[in-house]
């Protein structure tokens, strides 16, 4: 599961970044749920064909990031706000006068992210 989270995230930061044909196959294989055989024959081409296609664009769109870190970035970001999330409803719960001091912390983490 973790490894589709991780092609999801990298194809929809880099994605447009790969050609069409690449698009195309990578989308039917790794989204749609194609069998190399069946893109295969689809774009007629081979089977072994489609297997390398897919490991070059997993390569290059984990190249992308490594140069990036824009998924990275966005992790650090979401991680962040579900924190920021969880204090203003604690605070909002209890109204604790000190998690207005962490929340002040993590709203200028966020703000120096961006």
């Amino acid at each position: 599961m973790e490894r589709i989270l991780e092609q999801t995230l990298l194809y929809d930061f880099y994605g447009e970044l790969l050609t069409d044909h690449q698009k195309q196959i990578y989308q039917d294989v790794v989204f749609n749920d194609y069998s190399y055989s069946e893109v295969a024959e689809i774009q007629g081409i081979s089977r072994q064909g489609v297997h390398d296609l897919i490991r070059r664009c997993d390569k290059i769109l984990t190249g992308y990031e490594q140069k990036l870190h824009l998924v990275e970035r966005f992790m650090k970001m979401k991680a962040m706000a579900e924190q920021m999330n969880q204090l203003t409803k604690t605070y909002i719960r209890t109204r604790q006068e000190a998690l207005l001091s962490e929340m002040e912390e993590v709203s200028e983490q966020i703000l120096k992210q961006v």
